[in-house]
């Protein structure tokens, strides 16, 4: 709602002189009044705009009385989005219609003819009442988020690597400082992400996620900035960013070495100046967040400043926090095996089987180069898959992916006699894709990505 009107109006009506009376009274007191006579077109528009109140016709078949036709839309327009509020319009009103149109969803109705300041009231009444569920449903999105941090899986591990993880966790928690985890994919950055935040001072308000690794690249300053209306084509209404979202609480940002070089200045100064300016805005908004970052690139990429800023970096990393790989914390395998067979015990209703020692054993062999969530897919599969007393060593699906993509130096230069970064780059995601059969996960996993950042570099070379 800017300059005291409302954003859009959709009137659906088969009159064509009720859908310019309507235009008419509403158009001071709304941005756009879209109309239509098709309900069909209609309800695409609900769907694809959103918009803060809806006017529909109850009758639209010539001497139709009962409001059946209004109704079967009125429950369209409702499952397409659960929050619309609909103003029936009706030449038939009477307390049964009424009463029937307040069961399945409408806000209000109107009678035709109408004063229009009686049409004025009652839509922008309705209109109000949509801004106030928007609201609504941004607090039920954080009491979400805060729900998902109490329950999820915990940050487990006795090694001596991981008694250091959380004896940095402890100190660093309290205080305001930013922090950067560092580990590579499925080590649980994320498990310590909400570890620190759930100890800070912070933990009564959200914690925001974003996946630096899984928004494309021209998105990601509306992602992380947000963005008024008409700032570009597609930007139909304002959005907040996801610095704005967490004003209060924790931003988390995972895989923060993808984010795009040029966009990295206007990320510090938001940092520095405590304040983002949504694109295509005017004016800077006030933000109070404390940022935690997460990458699975390696530290010496980090300070290669063709790839990311130093400012930048010193400012993320007051803290660093190093999250070893499963196999240098093999010891730990016993207790994550255990947790996760009984999650998934408990959710298919498994019975419970024994654990004999020599596959624990082999297990802590394995090389397990998808980490901890390699682990856990693992167990998932052996819950489901065995079939005994006691679990075997065949329930566990080791042989795919045991051995990452390896391309040294030398091979390179020995095979080509090309050192250039780029072409090397291609030549690795090719192999890896071709080992797995162009199964993307699988290929990810040996390369240490994620799917969206394997899914840009293919796009990037052309594969």
């Amino acid at each position: 709602m800017a300059n005291g009107r409302f954003d859009l109006a959709v009137v659906i009506d088969d009159d064509q002189d009720i859908l310019l009376a309507a235009r008419l009274a509403l158009r001071d007191h709304f941005a756009e009044v879209l109309t239509t006579p098709v309900p069909e077109e209609g309800l695409r528009l609900v769907a694809q705009r959103s918009p803060d109140v809806v006017l529909l016709d109850a009758n639209f078949a010539r001497g139709a009385t009962d409001g059946s036709e209004g109704f079967l839309w009125l429950d369209r327009i409702v499952k397409a989005d659960p929050d619309a509020v609909v103003v029936l319009i009706t030449a038939h009103a009477g307390v049964q219609m009424a009463v029937e149109a307040m069961k399945r969803g409408a806000t209000d109705f109107v009678s035709k003819p109408w004063l229009n300041e009686r049409l004025v009231a009652t839509v922008s009444t309705a209109a109000r009442l949509r801004r106030s569920r928007r609201a609504t449903g941004v607090e039920r999105a954080k009491l979400a988020t805060l729900s998902a941090a109490a329950t999820a899986t915990p940050l487990l591990g006795t090694s001596p690597a991981m008694r250091h993880v959380h004896s940095l966790i402890e100190r660093a928690a309290p205080t305001e400082a930013n922090v950067l985890i560092l580990g590579e994919n499925g080590t649980g950055k994320e498990l310590v992400a909400r570890e620190i935040h759930n100890r800070s001072r912070r933990a009564s308000a959200a914690m925001v996620s974003v996946d630096m690794g899984a928004v494309t690249e021209n998105l990601i300053d509306s992602e992380l900035f947000g963005h008024v209306k008409g700032a570009f084509t597609d930007a139909r209404a304002d959005r907040v960013g996801r610095l704005q979202a967490a004003d209060g609480g924790t931003l988390f940002l995972d895989e923060i070495g993808n984010l795009p070089l040029h966009l990295q200045p206007k990320l510090l100064t938001a940092l520095e100046q405590r304040q983002v300016t949504p694109v295509g805005a005017n004016r800077p908004v006030p933000i109070d967040v404390r940022v935690v970052s997460a990458t699975n690139v390696a530290p010496d990429r980090l300070t290669d400043e063709r790839a990311f800023r130093a400012d930048l970096l010193f400012r993320l990393n007051t803290v660093e926090i190093h999250l070893p790989p499963l196999r240098d914390r093999r010891e730990d395998i016993p207790l994550l095996l255990a947790h996760f067979i009984d999650i998934y015990r408990r959710r298919y209703d498994a019975p419970e089987r024994e654990l004999p020692s020599d596959l624990i054993a082999a297990l802590q062999e394995h090389a397990w180069p998808g980490n901890v969530r390699a682990l856990r897919h693992a167990a998932e599969r052996a819950v489901i898959l065995a079939q005994g007393d006691a679990y075997e060593l065949a329930d566990f699906p080791l042989a795919r992916g045991a051995t990452p993509v390896r391309i040294a130096p030398e091979s390179i230069s020995a095979e080509t006699g090309d050192f250039n970064l780029e072409r090397a780059e291609r030549q690795m995601i090719e192999r890896a894709l071709k080992k797995h059969a162009y199964n993307i996960s699988a290929a990810a996993t040996d390369l240490g990505l994620t799917r969206g950042s394997l899914y840009r570099r293919m796009e990037k070379h052309g594969l």
